[in-house]
C-alpha cells in the first residue's frame, strides 16, 4: 500500500484512486487471462491419515534434527511417490538445509544492578533468552541499558530510532511491532493497524545487530504481539534452530529475549524513567533513544551445540506443454518438539499448525495427478525450520532448485482451519499481488466471498514461508478459511480461532483434537487446488502491484530473464 505522509489528504485520497485504478486495470488484464478449471474430489481420508500420523506423539512434535524429522521426511517421500510426483532436486526428494541446533543451559537471572534497587528476573516465567552465536558460553556483563522505541531504522521513510545513539556493547531494551500499531486503519508512516515487516521481532534483533548491541530485549504486551506470554516461553524454552553461517554468527548481538511488560515497567520507574511515557513518545517520528543511566545488565548461559543437516521435501509434477515455468505449494512440515509440558504433556504436536498444511501437499498433489499433467510443473515444497524463522523456506529461496525468474508464482498452506465451513475466505495481505483475481474467481464458483484479515496488527504476512520468497520478487499469495461460519457466523468463527490462539497455539494441546471440523478445511483445500491450478494452465506471468514492496525485485528477475 502507498502512504502518503507529506501530502494533503485530498492530494492522498485522488494519488490512492489514481494507484488503485492502475492496478485494478492490471488486474482486469489478468482476470481475462485466467482459465476455467474442474476442481476434482480431494481425499478427506488423506488428510486425516497424513495429519493424524504427524501430529501423533509417535513423531515426537517434529522438530529439526531429531527422529521426528526422520519419521516426517520418509513420510512426506511415501506420499509423495504414491501420489504419483517425480523427485524434485535432480533426481532427489530431498534439499539439505544445514543447520546448527542450539540449547541453552544453566541460565542464570537477568539481572539489573544500578537503579533504585536491584532486579533479578527469573527465565522462563520472567524473561526468555537465546543466541544467535554458535559459541559455547554466553555473558553479557555489565552493559549499559538503552530504551530504543521500536527498534527501527527505516532511512526511505525518515525513521531512525538508534539516531545519535552509540549501542555497542550495550542492550537495548524494544518495543514490539510498529509505532503505529493502534490506528484502527492500515494507513500511517507503518500501514496502521497493518504491521510492517518492521514490526515483527525478527527484524528487530536484525537491526539490533547491525547497531552492534550486546544484547537485545523485546517488552512483551499481549496485544501487540498477538500473543501471550505462554507463547514466547513455549518458542523461546529449549532448543532452537539456526540457519549455519561461515562466522557462527559473530556478527550477531550475544543475547535475544523478552522480558514480560511488568518487569520493564519496573526497570524503567527504577531509572527514574517513566515507560508509559516513553513508550508513547515513541510513536512519533524524531523520537531519541534513551539510556537508563547507571543501569547495568548481566546475564550468562552455556550452549549446548550441536550441527545438523535437515531437509526440504520435494516432489514435482512436471508440466506437459511449458515444464521450465513452475508453480509452487509450499507448507512447513516443522513444529516444536518437546516444549515445556502442561498437564504432563510435553509434546507440541503440532496438528493444525502445520500438519494440515504439510497434509494437504499430499492430498492435492493427488488431485492434480489424477486431473492429469498441467501446462507448467507444479512444485509441492514442504520445508522445515518455519519455526526457527523460516530456515527451510529461506534457504530454498536463497538456493533454488528451480529458478525464481522462472518461478511463476505460488500458494502457501500454514494452520489450516478446523473450525467448520466459512462463508468467507480470509487473504492475508489483499492487496499485495495480482494473485488476488486468481483466488477471487474460485472463490466465486465456489459460491463464498473474499474478505480482508481481520488482524492486520499480528502481521501474518511476514510470519509464514511464502515471505522467503516474496522478498526476492516471487508471487506468493497466503489465505484461510474464514471467521463467518455456516454454523454460528462470526461469534463462532471468531471464538474458534481466539481459543485456539489461547489455549493451543505452540503448546501441547494443539493435537488432534483441536480439529473440530474436517469440512471448513477440505472446502478451502478446493481453493487452493483451483488457484495452482489456474496458474499451471495459463500463460501469463502476474505480478505484484505498483508500489508493493517487493515489485521491483519480481521486475529485475523477470526483466534478467527474457
Amino acid at each position: 500500500m502507498l502512504r502518503f505522509p507529506r501530502t494533503t489528504a485530498a492530494l492522498a485520497l485522488l494519488l490512492t484512486v489514481a494507484a488503485c485504478n492502475a492496478n485494478d486495470a492490471a488486474t482486469s488484464a489478468v482476470a481475462e487471462a485466467i482459465p476455467d478449471v474442474t476442481i476434482p474430489e480431494i481425499s478427506l481420508k488423506t488428510m486425516q491419515d497424513v495429519v493424524g500420523a504427524l501430529a501423533s506423539d509417535e513423531f515426537e512434535g517434529r522438530a529439526p534434527g531429531t527422529a521426528g524429522e526422520e519419521k516426517t521426511v520418509a513420510l512426506l517421500v511415501e506420499r509423495f511417490k504414491a501420489a504419483g510426483l517425480e523427485p524434485g532436486n535432480n533426481g532427489s526428494w530431498t534439499q539439505d538445509v544445514p543447520l546448527v541446533e542450539i540449547t541453552a543451559e544453566n541460565v542464570s537471572p537477568l539481572t539489573f544492578t544500578g537503579g533504585k534497587a536491584p532486579m533479578s528476573l527469573a527465565y522462563g516465567s520472567e524473561f526468555v533468552a537465546g543466541s544467535y552465536r554458535v559459541q559455547p558460553k554466553i555473558e553479557v556483563k555489565d552493559s549499559d541499558v538503552v530504551f530504543v522505541g521500536y527498534g527501527i531504522h527505516a532511512p526511505e521513510k525518515g525513521w531512525n530510532d538508534y539516531a545519535g545513539l552509540d549501542v555497542k556493547g550495550k542492550t537495548v531494551v524494544i518495543l514490539v511491532n510498529d509505532p503505529d500499531w493502534q490506528v484502527a486503519e492500515a494507513q500511517g508512516e507503518f500501514n496502521g493497524r497493518a504491521m510492517t515487516y518492521y514490526g515483527r521481532w525478527t527484524y528487530k534483533y536484525e537491526e539490533a545487530a547491525r547497531q552492534g548491541a550486546a544484547a537485545a530485549l523485546i517488552v512483551h504486551d499481549t496485544e501487540p504481539a498477538a500473543y501471550g506470554w505462554n507463547v514466547v516461553q513455549s518458542s523461546w524454552t529449549g532448543t532452537q534452530y539456526l540457519a549455519a553461517s561461515e562466522n557462527n554468527g559473530a556478527d550477531q548481538t550475544a543475547a535475544n529475549g523478552w522480558i514480560q511488560l511488568d518487569k520493564a515497567k519496573a526497570l524503567f520507574a527504577g531509572a527514574g524513567q517513566d515507560f508509559d511515557a516513553l513508550r508513547e513518545a515513541a510513536k512519533k517520528k524524531g523520537f531519541k533513544g534513551v539510556p537508563l543511566t547507571g543501569v547495568k545488565a548481566s546475564l550468562s548461559f552455556d550452549n549446548k551445540i550441536a550441527r545438523k543437516m535437515s531437509k526440504n521435501v520435494i516432489g514435482v509434477l512436471p508440466g506437459a506443454k511449458r515444464p521450465d515455468e513452475y508453480v509452487l505449494y509450499t507448507a512447513h512440515w516443522d513444529h516444536l518438539g518437546k516444549c515445556e509440558p502442561v498437564n504432563g504433556d510435553g509434546i507440541c504436536n503440532g496438528a493444525i499448525d502445520n500438519a494440515t498444511g504439510t497434509a494437504a501437499l499430499v492430498a492435492l498433489a493427488e488431485a492434480h495427478k489424477k486431473a492429469g499433467a498441467p501446462d507448467r510443473t507444479l512444485v509441492f515444497l514442504a520445508v522445515t525450520a518455519e519455526e526457527s524463522g523460516l530456515l527451510g523456506s529461506k534457504f530454498y529461496a536463497e538456493n533454488p532448485v528451480f529458478p525464481l525468474a522462472q518461478t511463476v508464482g505460488g500458494v502457501n498452506m500454514d494452520a489450516l482451519s478446523g473450525s467448520g465451513p466459512a462463508k468467507d475466505i480470509i487473504v492475508i495481505g489483499r492487496g499485495k499481488s495480482q494473485l488476488d483475481a486468481y483466488l477471487e474467481k474460485a472463490v466465486a464458483q465456489e459460491g463464498r466471498v473474499v474478505v480482508n484479515e481481520p488482524t492486520p496488527e499480528k502481521g501474518f504476512y511476514y510470519r509464514s514461508d511464502h515471505f522467503s520468497l516474496a522478498k526476492l520478487g516471487v508471487p506468493m499469495i497466503y489465505f484461510d478459511g474464514g471467521e463467518d461460519l455456516v454454523d454460528g457466523g462470526t461469534d463462532a468463527g471468531k471464538a474458534w480461532a481466539e481459543a485456539y490462539t489461547e489455549d493451543r497455539y505452540h503448546a501441547p494441546s494443539d493435537d488432534m483434537s483441536a480439529i473440530t471440523s474436517w469440512d471448513g478445511m477440505m472446502a478451502d483445500l478446493r481453493l487452493y487446488y483451483a488457484v495452482g491450478r489456474m496458474l499451471a494452465m495459463t500463460e501469463a506471468w502476474p505480478n505484484w502491484n505498483d508500489g508493493d514492496e517487493f515489485r521491483a525485485a519480481r521486475d529485475k528477475s523477470r526483466t534478467a530473464a527474457k
